[in-house]
């Protein structure tokens, strides 16, 4: 485990290190509310980094500002080397109220952002039913959002963001709104994810346990106006079976360093 604080994010191997999203010197105020203040981090290609700190804090804004979705006051933002300042079809969105068309089918919903591209209808579709298969919803092609469970309308929104194939993709508390048996499920699939996808993940979450079980990187914010307090790098547990990690002693002892980190904050 490699360790970097006082808002130096970058280890001593940085140029040996192929980052696909770089953060520079953010700053984002709300009117006279300063939400982020001089935020710098890197996030390794191909790697999954989790965004932790207080609510509140800024996780969201750092993660929409990535997106393209929200422009920084000043500072600079790129994906793989090229300047942020409007999404792009590198970066996918995966939202925490998962955001699907409600008169659309499982198919259609995956198949979107695909459609709005302007692929055709069979090549889009059967791209989509691979990812369908891929979250596990086979069989639920035709099926609409009202008749899915909270999990399963999430697969969806995953399956989606898979879909369009996207280098980056962005996930602000995909699984927050499903039961624990169904998160920790989610968990592991998305360490299967990561594995398989050759993708960069950004995720954003309130549970310092799921951080720590599924990044290669926990990056963890300072409250309001939020800066890299320190930048945790988990090393060995993707060498292990997803079931082991809850049960490794390093990974008992992250967490509880993590919430040590953290506790001051609380409230």
């Amino acid at each position: 485990m490699i360790t970097t604080g006082n808002n130096q994010v970058m280890s001593d191997n940085t140029n040996d290190i192929d980052y696909a999203v770089t953060v520079r010197n953010v700053y984002k105020n709300y009117g006279d509310v300063e939400a982020l203040r001089d935020l710098s981090l890197d996030f390794p290609r191909g790697q999954l980094t989790s965004v932790l700190g207080p609510s509140g804090c800024g996780k969201t804004t750092l993660l929409k500002i990535i997106a393209g979705l929200l422009p920084a006051d000043s500072g600079e933002v790129t994906v793989n080397g090229q300047p942020v300042t409007r999404p792009g079809a590198d970066r996918a969105f995966v939202f925490q109220d998962f955001a699907l068309l409600p008169w659309a089918s499982v198919l259609r919903n995956v198949a979107f952002g695909l459609e709005l591209r302007g692929v055709a209808k069979s090549e889009r579709e059967a791209i989509a039913e691979k990812y369908i298969g891929d979250v596990g919803l086979k069989g639920f092609e035709n099926s609409y959002p009202h008749e899915l469970s909270g999990g399963m309308r999430q697969r969806v929104g995953l399956a989606r963001a898979l879909c369009v194939d996207a280098q980056v993709l962005l996930m602000d508390e995909p699984f927050s709104a499903v039961d624990e048996q169904t998160r920790r499920k989610f968990q592991e699939d998305l360490l299967n994810l990561v594995k398989n996808e050759n993708k960069t993940f950004l995720f954003v979450t309130h549970s310092i346990e799921e951080a720590v079980y599924v990044s290669d990187q926990v990056a963890i914010l300072l409250p309001r106006p939020s800066r890299v307090s320190e930048v945790i790098k988990l090393e060995g547990f993707r060498d292990k079976d997803a079931t082991s990690i809850r049960r490794d002693p390093e990974y008992l002892d992250i967490v509880d360093r993590i919430w040590a980190s953290l506790r001051t904050y609380v409230e």
